[in-house]
């Protein structure tokens, strides 16, 4: 049995000496690493973020019956367009969950973690709307993407807060490169048949919540 402060413990250590060094290295990985909250992105924030291959989008509707979603993001779709504002392509796809809560509600939350590198992650949490394809402000925003071929939309994110938090359980990953398939299955369609497959998948998220409009 060994004190520790107030309390007691038994670890199975072989001395008080051993203990004492477990208990420092136990409050290194506690305290070590304090996380900052922001108003805006800083630096530090946006040199993190410039260095990810991959982001995560969730969101919900206002019904607690109603589903939460999250979506993994990559291929270069995301810009950052002031302190308080960015913005990322939203490609076609099966699933138009984000588009309805932000529809409905706005809220959303964007999170960028370290899989190489030093441990970090950062939250973006804000307000966001959808500027659909057809929309006049679509073609002003494409102006800051390589590649809008497949997008069916622009998400735009006015930010009220950035949290930075340590990503030690987070593990470590190597990058390959982007995948192809995505665009390659957008070609393939063509944009009439992007049209009727938004009008068939899009129209609606799973909990019944006005999606795309075209």
């Amino acid at each position: 049995m060994v004190q520790a402060g107030t309390g007691s413990f038994d670890c199975g250590f072989a001395s008080r000496r051993e203990a004492n060094s477990s208990l420092r290295m136990t409050t290194y990985f506690k305290c070590s690493y304090m996380g900052k909250v922001r108003s805006e992105i800083d630096d530090a924030a946006r040199e993190f973020i410039a260095k990810q291959k991959i982001f995560f989008v969730a969101s919900a509707p206002l019904s607690a019956e109603g589903h939460v979603n999250v979506s993994p993001k990559g291929l270069d779709t995301f810009r950052i367009l002031g302190p308080t504002t960015v913005a990322y392509l939203d490609f076609n796809g099966s699933g138009v969950e984000t588009i309805a809560h932000l529809k409905e509600n706005g809220r959303i939350v964007l999170m960028f973690c370290a899989f190489q590198g030093p441990p970090d992650i950062f939250r973006l949490y804000g307000h966001g709307r959808v500027i659909e394809a057809q929309e006049a402000e679509f073609a002003e925003l494409s102006a800051y993407f390589v590649d809008c071929e497949n997008a069916r939309s622009v998400i735009v994110v006015e930010i009220e807060r950035v949290q930075d938090s340590c990503g030690y359980g987070v593990p470590l990953f190597q990058y390959e490169g982007e995948r192809t398939q995505l665009q390659a299955w957008a070609r393939k369609r063509g944009a009439a048949g992007l049209k009727e497959y938004r009008a068939e998948k899009n129209r609606k998220s799973i909990d019944g919540l006005a999606g795309v409009r075209e």
